[in-house]
């Protein structure tokens, strides 16, 4: 995982696996058929812990707010237990062979449909207020999952400290009033943005 994370997927050969290993290449094939096959087994296994410790929260009981930190909490506690399986999970899918990368895919977006549905059952119970769920469930996953490239355990505030606080942020976005109106400058404005 280091070395896919330092080097990227292509960057790292089989004898660099080895070396690493202390082992021949040729020992090597004894446990594995592919690099690929590594590289599928470690974005699997990331991919399921997500399944298995967030989604359970996010369609489970409790209040839209409680839910709501548990879940940032326990993805980032994942993304702070596993860095270099989440930064590979998201830089380097498109290694993987078209089956294999349809399977992750497919289960990174049933992943992240929980958690717009549970944005829309939030909005459907008055708690959260947005225009868009989709949209909101990117803007958590992306805090989210970046927060794997520069959180330092060793570091002023914890995995908890960081979790409260990315959850104030996005209940205030979400619980926020509406946008005023854009006045027609800056409607004309907003247009010229690429």
């Amino acid at each position: 995982m280091r070395l896919f994370r330092e080097h990227g997927y292509d960057g790292t050969s089989m004898q660099d696996l080895a070396e690493a290993l202390g082992m021949h290449r040729g020992s090597l094939y004894h446990y594995i058929d592919s690099k690929e096959d590594l590289l599928f087994e470690i974005v699997e296994s990331a991919m399921a812990r997500f399944h298995d410790e967030v989604r359970p929260i996010l369609e489970g009981d409790g209040t839209a707010g409680d839910r709501l930190e548990r879940a940032v909490t326990a993805h980032l506690r994942i993304a702070a237990d596993e860095p270099d399986e989440l930064t590979l999970l998201q830089v380097e899918v498109k290694a993987l062979a078209p089956a294999r990368r349809a399977r992750i895919v497919a289960e990174r977006d049933a992943y992240e449909h929980a958690w717009r549905a549970f944005i829309r059952d939030g909005m459907r119970d008055g708690a959260f207020r947005c225009e868009d769920e989709r949209t909101a469930g990117f803007m958590i996953l992306a805090a989210c999952n970046w927060f794997s490239q520069w959180y330092h355990p060793t570091g002023p505030l914890g995995v908890d400290d960081f979790a409260a606080r990315f959850t104030a942020l996005f209940l205030d976005a979400l619980r926020a009033e509406p946008a005023p109106d854009l006045t027609p400058a800056h409607a004309s404005y907003r247009r010229a943005l690429p």
